[in-house]
């Protein structure tokens, strides 16, 4: 039987008397769309720093292809395989998309002087633009600060995508774009999952994008995992776990059982 390309298991972490995220459990498997929801503080983007490696966890653990993984910083995920696109999209406004797709990982030939190869870092960046059905007037060499919120988005992804990442971790890639650009995005997310077989953890507000994206829909509440939404479901399945209505947490059920019996002896 195939393993995960993502287990998290038993997830703990504290900052001094503070605990961000008390012991939460969800796996994430190849080509397909696991979103991550909640409400600000749930431990959404804890979870995503843990993931990506730029935090510990406290406690638990992480396993890729079922082996244990440790992850120090940022570029131990990424050479595990996991890259992250954040909401600042991390885009150097001058450079051109060949650049950006290379930022600090340059190609650069032997000798002493080991000139920068544009061309064929331009050319590596382009095939893969073209792969994926991205279709950018102006082609590689076009500046960033050129570009509108979608294509800048595109960009930051097609550039996560290209190094051949088993996880692609996804903060709000929709935020602040139109409905235009907003499809666009969406559904370059579903050919990176269904086609390219890419594992995908989405972190999104919108629980339209999700419930229509998603396969599965992990929930925390304080963080804590309160649901997790397979099959079909719908954005008010999402609201509903959110906001405390639901709850896969026996307490959290009898709390409410017994907040609708105090309520109803009054």
């Amino acid at each position: 039987m195939a393993h995960p390309i993502l287990e998290v298991r038993n997830i703990h972490k504290r900052f001094g008397a503070v605990e961000a995220l008390r012991d939460v459990s969800f796996t994430i498997e190849p080509g397909s769309i696991t979103a991550l929801i909640g409400d600000n503080g749930a431990g959404k983007s804890t979870m995503v720093k843990i993931v990506s490696g730029i935090f510990a966890p406290t406690e638990g653990e992480l396993l890729l292809d079922g082996k244990p993984i440790t992850m120090n910083s940022p570029l131990d995920g990424r050479s595990a395989g996991v890259e992250t696109v954040h909401q600042s999209l991390a885009l150097v406004e001058d450079f051109d998309v060949g650049e950006n797709f290379f930022l600090g990982r340059e190609i650069s030939g032997f000798g002493p002087l080991r000139v920068v190869q544009r061309r064929k870092m331009e050319a590596q960046a382009e095939d893969s633009m073209r792969q994926l059905g991205i279709n950018l007037p102006g082609g590689v060499r076009r500046k960033v600060r050129t570009m509108s919120g979608g294509q800048r988005q595109a960009v930051a992804i097609a550039r996560a995508a290209f190094w051949q990442s088993r996880l692609l971790l996804l903060d709000e890639p929709t935020a602040a774009l139109g409905v235009r650009e907003s499809k666009q995005v969406l559904d370059l997310v579903k050919r990176l999952a269904y086609e390219e077989g890419a594992a995908i953890l989405l972190i999104s507000h919108n629980m339209r994008d999700v419930a229509s994206l998603a396969e599965k829909a992990v929930v925390l509440r304080q963080g804590r995992k309160v649901g997790e939404l397979t099959g079909v479901f719908g954005a008010e399945d999402c609201v509903a776990y959110i906001t405390g209505a639901k709850s896969d947490l026996p307490e959290d059920n009898a709390n409410s059982a017994a907040g609708r019996g105090n309520k109803a002896s009054t």
